[in-house]
């Protein structure tokens, strides 16, 4: 897996935007002057290609028992789809939250117990919303065996919160590589990579 190809594919795409004056709210309610919007990759054959095979390569590797595939609604659903359907496994998906109307569901599929899950994310920021869907899971009496993420920001906040309820978050790529890709494109000022690299460190 080539992590630094990821990174280029999420600046070819645009997936990546910066805005210093107007910036963005991320669903962890910090104020950035990025944001990673992986869900366009879906309109993009080729390269959701990449990125499918490449989750199916690290998912391979580090979750070598899996049996069911666990997609984070909304966001992480089109890409469980086409990992499980690949894979030959099966899938769920889960809500954030139940419905208020229907059965009240809050995840879409069949468990059985002790199954071997890998939740698929696209983005990882806090990752308390993808840990409070592992959390759902184990109180179905699943064996969740980890998180599966396009991009991290590698936040401090995260690395916290993923050694606290003990779950291992594996990503194809980073915020390490996005400056390298960054340095690379003709999209982005070395002003801007700098202060977002200021960003970055002011947030651990």
């Amino acid at each position: 897996m080539d992590k630094q190809l990821i990174t280029d594919i999420l600046i070819d795409t645009n997936a990546i935007s910066l805005n210093f004056e107007n910036k963005f709210t991320w669903a962890s309610g910090i104020i950035s002057p990025i944001y990673c919007d992986n869900r366009v990759l879906l309109s993009f054959v080729k390269q959701r290609d990449i990125i499918i095979d490449s989750f199916i390569d690290s998912i391979k590797k580090n979750y070598p028992n899996v049996e069911l595939i666990a997609g984070v609604a909304t966001s992480g659903i089109g890409f469980a789809a086409m990992i499980s359907q690949k894979m030959g496994l099966p899938m769920i998906y889960v809500r954030t939250k139940s419905k208020d109307h229907g059965k009240n569901s809050q995840v879409e599929g069949i468990i059985k117990e002790n199954q071997k899950i890998v939740v698929i994310e696209d983005l990882i920021s806090t990752g308390q919303s993808v840990l409070n869907v592992c959390e759902v899971l184990k109180t179905n009496k699943s064996n969740v065996l980890g998180v599966q993420a396009i991009f991290t920001y590698d936040l401090l906040k995260a690395k916290t919160n993923f050694a606290n309820q003990n779950v291992i978050l594996n990503t194809l790529s980073n915020r390490k590589f996005l400056i390298k890709s960054m340095k690379k494109s003709n999209s982005f000022t070395d002003e801007n990579i700098n202060d977002l690299y200021i960003f970055f460190n002011s947030l651990g």
